[in-house]
């Protein structure tokens, strides 16, 4: 069982004992210490804290528990219940909210969940926030109001229907076309509230024959919920057999998107953002932005299209903290995570699912036939365990200054570019090793590539 607590929320297992699972208790410690945080912050004394959650089993009484918390703390505090990250993150502008907390593990498992922060402007909070809110919980520098002075409660179910309304109100939606490609279109919002989100999503925009499996959100995942090529056999299969066009797939808070191709084959997370980059390329030229591990097939179509690509270092606050840095008019991760600026600085399914349509649309490509347009790239990971002492930092600059002759970035960690391929070598935060992530044109390759520096490492171990 595991409890991580870090710049931008807490996370773990549900169940067992306070400090070392995701407890009651813990729960009330976060939430606690981050009430005090936002009434510090924001020089309110009753601030706003926007709350929202996925379909997880425990989401239900951890919701109460920091709801109660945060009025305890003298906050207050309105209640979307099911609702997507994406959803809660423009709600809390939308509220003029102090703060909002996400309730969600993301992709892991049933057993897990989380508290997810975010500040005044819907965004994670930055790192410096989050290592003073870490210190407050773990000094206890939290305290309780007095009866008269506790926060209000109240409900608001109306924002993914806002939340989609502002999706078709964006520029570069065209409802019209996509309704008049009359697509057939599978879903797997895997149990989660993707699948009160998606389907409304899609017949806002025309999308007559939908094929929605796992749709009710029980929280009962259906298969395992990160959205990668293993666990999607079954949408596949659908896409196939009901010779839909494509097939749409979202983690349980639905920022990731992943989507299949008419044969049934993954089109690939990473191809999301570079479809999306591309449609940009022509309609709205800029700039670009994803993290050193994402693909560099983006990297492709954006200077394709005349413009500057940029990366940055692994995580979505520094995607989007580079973004705002450079006037990226596309970004996200290659895990599936498309930020659009000009609706939220946050990585956005809904948003994301709109422009690919459009773009498909207007391409008029089958799905298979648009991929193959694209650069092709495989990736590998791989990892190499450290001897107890050993300094990950001092291993990355011997190969820093071996492979001084190539172009390298060290923004996080070490990435090394060869002409037709990559490496990237990171530091774990939890364990130690030193992680590998390598592109090529091919997973043979890739693979190779990845052997190659694990070799490099161990011979300098």
């Amino acid at each position: 069982m595991t409890l991580i607590s870090s710049i931008s929320g807490t996370r773990g297992t549900i169940g067992g004992k306070p400090g070392e699972n995701l407890t009651p208790l813990d729960a009330v410690k976060f939430a606690a210490a981050f009430a005090q945080f936002i009434k510090n912050s924001s020089s309110i004394e009753s601030p706003i804290i926007v709350i929202g959650r996925d379909a997880r089993p425990s989401g239900g009484w951890l919701s109460q528990i920091v709801s109660s918390t945060l009025q305890a703390s003298g906050v207050n505090v309105i209640d979307l219940g099911l609702s997507t990250t994406p959803t809660v993150e423009i709600a809390v502008p939308g509220l003029k909210a102090q703060g909002g907390i996400i309730l969600t593990a993301s992709h892991n498992p049933i057993q897990w969940n989380a508290l997810k922060l975010l500040n005044a402007k819907g965004e994670f909070i930055s790192g410096e926030d989050g290592e003073a809110l870490l210190s407050a919980i773990k000094d206890e520098q939290f305290e309780f109001v007095d009866v008269l002075k506790t926060g209000r409660y109240q409900e608001d179910n109306s924002w993914i229907e806002k939340h989609i309304n502002l999706v078709l109100k964006h520029e570069l939606v065209n409802a019209e076309l996509i309704r008049k490609a009359n697509f057939k279109i599978a879903v797997d919002p895997v149990n989660s509230t993707g699948g009160i989100s998606i389907p409304p999503l899609l017949k806002a925009l025309g999308v007559q024959q939908i094929e929605l499996i796992n749709g009710e959100p029980t929280g009962i995942f259906a298969h395992n919920p990160e959205p990668l090529k293993e666990n999607l056999t079954e949408i596949s299969k659908v896409v196939k057999e009901k010779r839909c066009d494509l097939g749409i797939v979202v983690d349980p808070d639905v920022d990731r998107l992943a989507l299949i191709s008419e044969n049934g084959e993954m089109f690939g997370e990473e191809y999301t953002l570079v479809a999306i980059a591309d449609y940009y390329m022509n309609a709205k030229p800029g700039a670009t932005v994803s993290n050193l591990s994402s693909s560099r097939a983006l990297k492709d179509v954006t200077e394709k299209g005349g413009q500057s690509y940029h990366a940055s270092a692994v995580g979505e606050v520094n995607v989007v903290k580079l973004m705002k840095e450079v006037g990226a008019v596309i970004g996200g991760e290659g895990n599936g995570g498309i930020i659009v600026p000009d609706l939220h600085y946050g990585r956005d399914s809904l948003i994301g699912i709109a422009l690919f349509l459009t773009h498909l649309a207007m391409v008029k490509k089958k799905m298979s036939e648009l991929r193959a347009s694209y650069p092709h790239y495989e990736m590998a990971k791989n990892k190499v365990e450290l001897k107890p002492g050993m300094n990950p930092d001092d291993l990355i600059e011997k190969l820093k200054m071996k492979f001084s002759e190539y172009n390298l970035n060290t923004v996080d960690g070490l990435k090394i570019d060869f002409e037709s391929e990559w490496v990237h070598l990171r530091k774990s935060n939890t364990e130690p090793i030193i992680r590998i992530y390598t592109e090529s044109r091919t997973s043979d390759s890739a693979m190779a590539l990845a052997i190659r520096f694990e070799n490099e490492l161990k011979a300098l171990i």
